[in-house]
């Protein structure tokens, strides 16, 4: 049984593979721009006309590069047999969203997804195998 879990944020996607007892990592980048728009600009003259900031392009851009972003995510784990999402703020849930809205046959083997803050490597693979069920602090003798 194959099983992903997955921590991203807007910059970068880490994940965890288990596979029969191997675990493998792999990290995706977004490859966002990360936008920072200039305020409107005051004219020289008293009262005369100012420069107006269009969010929209910047986010309508934004949104297609998530897209993109998340298009590669599914194309990395379209194999697995159950996911596990993590990561900060709102990110899981548009991952997971966008994957309802894509790739409806790979969001029914999300297993869960949590809001969780920035964590060590080892703190992730413990918290994917967690999520899992597999508890490695006392490996079976074989």
């Amino acid at each position: 049984m194959k099983q992903v879990g997955i921590w991203l944020d807007k910059q970068e996607a880490n994940g965890v593979v288990l596979n029969n007892g191997k675990e493998s990592l792999f990290n995706i980048p977004s490859e966002l721009d990360f936008f920072n728009p200039k305020g409107g600009a005051r004219s020289k003259t008293k009262w005369g006309p100012q420069d107006v900031v269009q969010d929209s392009k910047y986010l309508e851009r934004e949104k297609h590069q998530l897209h993109n972003y998340f298009e590669k995510i599914a194309e990395k784990i379209s194999d697995a047999d159950q996911i596990a999402v993590f990561g900060p703020a709102e990110a899981p849930e548009k991952f997971v969203g966008s994957l309802k809205e894509r790739h409806p046959g790979l969001a029914a083997k999300v297993k869960t997804t949590e809001t969780v803050d920035s964590m060590s490597e080892n703190q992730f693979k413990a918290l994917v195998k967690r999520s899992f069920g597999i508890d490695d602090r006392y490996p079976e003798a074989t």
